[in-house]
């Protein structure tokens, strides 16, 4: 039993290390990355954009569907 309970333990700030040194801090910070990348990669491109997701906190870099077809999620940045 205590074995195990260490291991989630274990696995559980495992993680949240990893998420918090690889992750973004801000929604500041991943906006400017999404749209760093999104120029350095698409330039001009008028077919790829950033939005905010308020409900994972990520922002999405994506590429327009044509003819009304849904978006394709290029990458996320969580913050």
């Amino acid at each position: 039993m205590r074995v195990s309970l260490f291991v989630i333990a274990a696995l559980f700030c495992g993680f949240s290390a990893f998420s918090f040194f690889t992750g973004y801090r801000s929604a500041f910070e991943a906006d400017q990355a999404c749209h760093a990348e999104k120029w350095n990669i698409y330039g001009e491109d008028s077919t790829f954009d950033c939005d905010h997701d308020l409900e994972t906190n990520k922002w999405i870099l994506y590429q327009v569907g044509s003819n009304h077809q849904a978006a394709k999620v290029v990458k996320r940045y969580h913050y």
